[in-house]
């Protein structure tokens, strides 16, 4: 099946500063205000008077006011009509990854859920969801026979690995049972993927990562393709209470001016890093590539080094935007792991993702199941040889001090 054209998905820097302007209330700022009011002000009666109640003529996806910021707020809802122009359909935003997560789980209620392998904290948050059902609700893999009433949970990129699955084949399977599938887009946000147009039902974003920017914000997305979807998902939030603060939703719209300019450049110089890591993966130990020791790394893992699978999945179609700024590494030893992440000058030895900062860190440090070799990278703003040269150093300095086997 062909992917559905979309003339809206592109992402520009015109876009992203006026998606907004229908629902600004235009005056003096040219940055938006910071607003803490967890209430508004009611009009006048004389001005209400043909409404029977507030709810009445209340656009809660344009709205003209506000009654109560658990509803809408000015910033928040700003935010939301960017990510829904950006994302080619109707945005909602939660209090983080993991609310967005349990969102969706409630609005598709599964009778059974495709997932495998992913970030930890999703897999979590099932279990926390089957609490609910009584644990009346079977987890399977993505690959098992599915039935209707099941829901894929397609998270691609891959983490830790950055590597890309196919959304139109399990989009394409699912389908044909009548479920729905939810494609965690995290690795992947516009302009490098898409997932409407290869078939997904609902996409999902951990908003704190690449959408925030600037690891100062817990976020969560939710985008669906039509408003009476998006108005189930909002009456949903807010009885459950699981919207972002005010703040946060400030410090989001703020970020979401610049992403055309920091993921694309994040994207480049990821991919420039993760092949020359890949060269240097292949260089045996007792020799030498570009001044990284042979021996050192095992395996580098990024949707760029991937080849088309057996069904002819090419990552670089539904990557159309570049590939992927979060990967991994895989160590020959598990304590040059634990070490390289202090070794280094310009990564933060930090969990997190998507950040102007690039960031480092042995995985098990936060997922105990990842294996202890396993080194996640987020690339940064920096410059490429920047980031090299600092990773060469680190290297070196593994050699020198061998670690214990």
């Amino acid at each position: 099946m062909a992917p559905k054209e979309d003339k809206r998905l592109t992402l520009s820097g015109t876009k992203l500063l006026h998606a907004d302007d229908a629902i600004h209330r235009h005056g003096g700022d040219v940055a938006p205000a910071i607003s803490v009011t967890t209430t508004f002000k009611a009009p006048r009666p004389e001005d209400n008077a043909k409404k029977t109640s507030e709810w009445d003529v209340f656009d809660l996806l344009n709205p003209s006011r506000h009654l109560y910021s658990r509803y809408t707020q000015g910033v928040s809802s700003r935010a939301e009509k960017v990510l829904s122009d950006i994302n080619g359909g109707y945005a909602i935003t939660y209090a983080s990854g993991l609310a967005a997560c349990y969102a969706a789980l409630v609005y598709y209620q599964p009778k059974r859920i495709a997932i495998t392998q992913g970030y930890h904290g999703c897999h979590a948050t099932i279990d926390v969801y089957k609490k609910t059902r009584g644990g009346d609700v079977d987890v399977i893999g993505i690959d098992d026979d599915f039935q209707p009433g099941d829901l894929c949970w397609l998270e691609t990129p891959l983490n830790p690995t950055g590597e890309a699955r196919d959304i139109q084949f399990y989009a394409d399977k699912i389908h044909a049972v009548g479920g729905h599938i939810v494609v965690d887009s995290t690795f992947a946000p516009p302009p490098l993927q898409y997932p409407f147009k290869w078939g997904a039902d609902c996409v999902m974003h951990s908003g704190t990562k690449y959408f925030g920017g600037h690891s100062d914000l817990l976020c969560g997305v939710l985008v669906v393709k039509t408003a009476e979807e998006w108005e189930k998902l909002w009456n949903d939030r807010t009885f459950m209470g699981n919207m972002m603060g005010s703040l946060e939703s400030w410090l989001l719209l703020r970020s979401l001016r610049t992403l055309h300019l920091r993921v694309p450049k994040q994207s480049n110089t990821a991919t420039g890093l993760a092949q020359w890591l890949n060269k240097a993966a292949a260089v045996p130990k007792g020799q030498s590539f570009d001044g990284v020791p042979g021996g050192v790394i095992e395996k580098v893992w990024h949707s760029s080094l991937q080849r088309a699978d057996k069904r002819g999945f090419e990552p670089s179609k539904q990557l159309e935007g570049g590939w992927n700024a979060t990967f991994a590494i895989f160590m020959t030893n598990p304590e040059h792991a634990t070490q390289l992440p202090h070794l280094v000058k310009y990564f933060i030895p930090a969990t997190s993702l998507g950040g102007v900062d690039s960031l480092m860190e042995q995985r098990v440090q936060s997922d105990p199941g990842a294996d202890p070799r396993l080194i996640r990278i987020s690339v940064g703003v920096e410059e490429l040889e920047d980031l090299k040269d600092d990773l060469r150093k680190a290297f070196q300095e593994l050699v020198k001090r061998p670690a214990k086997l």
